[in-house]
C-alpha cells in the first residue's frame, strides 16, 4: 500500500510507436528527457510532486475516464499485427485507486476481446493518445 503522497508505479507493454507517443508526451507535459530511464523498474511507488508522475497520473486518470470511448476507437487488428518481440515495457505512475482500475478495465477489455494485455494496452493507449492530439489541434 502506498502512502497518500506516492503514486504506484505499474507497467503496461506497447508497441515501440505507442512508447514514443507516450515519450512525446511526457516530454511535453513535463520536460521527461529519457523516458526509458526515468522511472526505477525496481521501485514500487514515486512521490508525488515529481513531474514524470504528476504526468502520468494525469494521463491514467483521463485514460480511465474515457477508457469506454478508447475502447471503441482502438484497432484491435493494428495491435494483434505487431511482432511479439517488439513489444516493450512503459512505466507509469498513478493514484493506487487508478492503478487499480486502470489495470482491472485491460484486463476486462483482453477478456472480451480474446487477446493478450499487450494487444490491448497498445489498441487503447494508442486510442488515447490519437485522441489527446486530436483534441490539441482544436
Amino acid at each position: 500500500m502506498t502512502r497518500d503522497d506516492h503514486y504506484k508505479l505499474f507497467g503496461v507493454y506497447v508497441s515501440t510507436d505507442v512508447f514514443d507517443s507516450l515519450a512525446d508526451f511526457l516530454y511535453e507535459e513535463a520536460g521527461v528527457v529519457d523516458y526509458g530511464e526515468y522511472f526505477d523498474p525496481s521501485a514500487s511507488t514515486v512521490p508525488a510532486g515529481d513531474p514524470g508522475a504528476d504526468a502520468t497520473d494525469e494521463l491514467v486518470s483521463r485514460l480511465v475516464a474515457a477508457f469506454a470511448d478508447c475502447y471503441d476507437a482502438a484497432d484491435f487488428e493494428a495491435a494483434r499485427r505487431v511482432d511479439p518481440d517488439s513489444f516493450v515495457l512503459a512505466h507509469l505512475a498513478a493514484d493506487p485507486r487508478l492503478v487499480a482500475d486502470a489495470r482491472e478495465r485491460f484486463q476486462a477489455a483482453a477478456t472480451i476481446q480474446d487477446a493478450d494485455l499487450r494487444t490491448v494496452q497498445t489498441g487503447i493507449l494508442s486510442a488515447f493518445l490519437a485522441r489527446r492530439a486530436g483534441l490539441e489541434e482544436e
